[in-house]
């Protein structure tokens, strides 16, 4: 990479300007999510490991439907991101309300499995007795949330569409603020609250969000919003409701196939025993911490992509891909050096048990690898690609790699040659990397260069 297309990627004031208005705001509210999830293993940790390793298991459900609220907005956004540039704020506010409609299904399907069935689902995941007593528990608490969420995140997803990505970062964050101060007192039990441990954890979580979808209502409902309608909620647009299933579909199903993926990676490490499912969950959190700029620079890169396609600026946006591929690279290489430098600080921290501390050192140099396939991917597969319709290459390429290569590597890995954890967690972390080759290919076609506005539907 050399020392002039750096210059070319940041001499640009207007790109530079757009880039940090979206990614800066959306990165703080994945950050602010991460940060909650910490605060409860932190919490729970000090208590005990087993509960903290349960509620992390538990957490599996939320990571499966957070899968399909990522297929629903990231579909939503690439309609309302182009017809956000084309100006038409009638055919956003109609996906915006089809959206919602399917969304607040399934997340209410979430809410009653979650309070009804928590056992079946926990012992999907581990055949230790203390992790399923646990995680039962915190699912059945935290079943609410599930269902506030689906709304919520339709709500903020069009916010950052319709040109207020910091208000809706304000919103989720300032949230986030308050799940982790109720964190702190009905965990530990502060202030004259009783101390609950993992059913604080689930409580404060379900009001957070309540508070959430409450902010979003409020927000909406002022002047020059973009409005949830009733009549648009009773009425689909057949075209938009036509073209939003084109897209999201493969999206839906690239989720699917990665989530479910990935869910496998934390059965087999469930099964490694305690030691290994408490250093893999404290992994992982950090991961979602360091991976915070990643994912905002995707989510924010995917937009600005949509909106420069919705006015016909294919060109224009053509060199913005290109430009966000370069940052990519630069925020992976940043992720995973913050990631080694704050490694020693988090093992003096945690209290684990010294197999566990001595697995989770190792598998904090992996994670830094992992980081620079994770921005690239997520940055192209998530945000360039899909903002012009080019969904379906990440189908593909995450039914390869994860259900062809790394999930059966991992099982033989696990259960047939019975390697050491961590060897087995360095083959199922390979998957990132085995994808950017594949990636880059499919980037220099140009497939995602299209406008997908459908003059019908204005």
């Amino acid at each position: 990479m050399g020392v002039g297309i750096l210059i070319k990627v940041f001499a640009d004031k207007d790109f530079n300007k757009k880039l940090v208005s979206l990614v800066i705001p959306i990165a703080l509210q994945q950050l602010m999510l991460s940060v909650v999830s910490a605060s409860d293993a932190i919490m729970l940790n000090l208590i005990s490991q087993d509960k903290m390793a349960a509620v992390s298991l538990a957490t599996q459900i939320t990571f499966v439907e957070n899968l399909f609220l990522t297929a629903m907005t990231i579909g939503l956004s690439m309609l309302a991101a182009q017809y956000w540039g084309k100006k038409d704020k009638a055919a956003v506010e109609r996906i915006f309300a089809y959206v919602m409609k399917i969304t607040a299904a399934v997340s209410f399907v979430f809410f009653i499995v979650a309070l009804f069935f928590p056992r079946f689902l926990m012992e999907l995941l581990t055949n230790e007795p203390s992790l399923i007593d646990g995680g039962a528990e915190y699912l059945r608490l935290v079943a609410p949330s599930y269902l506030l969420t689906g709304i919520s995140q339709i709500y903020l997803c069009t916010l950052k569409n319709s040109g207020r990505a910091k208000k809706s970062s304000i919103i989720s964050s300032v949230c986030m603020v308050g799940d982790i101060c109720m964190n702190i007192v009905l965990i530990v039990g502060l202030l004259g609250f009783p101390r609950l441990e993992i059913a604080g954890a689930a409580i404060s979580t379900s009001i957070a969000r309540a508070i959430e979808v409450l902010w979003c209502i409020i927000e909406v409902a002022k002047k020059d919003r973009v409005k949830l309608r009733l009549n648009n909620i009773l009425h689909t647009d057949k075209i938009l409701r036509r073209d939003f299933w084109k897209y999201t579909t493969p999206v839906l199903g690239n989720e699917i196939v990665w989530g479910v993926g990935f869910t496998m990676f934390s059965v087999i490490m469930g099964h490694l025993g305690s030691d290994a499912v408490a250093a893999n969950s404290i992994a992982n959190i950090v991961k979602n911490l360091v991976c915070c700029l990643c994912l905002g620079l995707g989510s924010g890169g995917g937009i600005m992509i949509g909106n420069e396609l919705g006015c016909g600026q294919l060109e224009r946006a053509k060199i913005y891909g290109g430009r966000l591929c370069v940052i990519s690279v630069l925020g992976g290489v940043l992720s995973g050096l913050v990631l080694l430098a704050f490694s020693p600080l988090i093992l003096s921290v945690v209290n684990l048990s010294d197999t566990a501390t001595e697995y989770l050192g190792w598998m904090l140099v992996i994670c830094s690898y992992y980081m620079i396939g994770k921005s690239v991917n997520t940055t192209t597969i998530a945000g360039i690609f899909c903002a012009g319709g080019d969904s379906k290459f990440g189908f593909l390429c995450d039914t390869v790699v994860m259900w062809c290569i790394t999930v059966p590597l991992g099982l033989v890995a696990a259960f047939v040659l019975k390697l050491p954890v961590i060897a087995v967690y360095f083959i199922v972390s390979l998957d990132e990397l085995l994808k950017l080759p594949a990636v880059y290919i499919n980037y220099k076609k140009y497939k995602w260069v299209k406008d997908l506005t459908n003059k019908e539907a204005t």
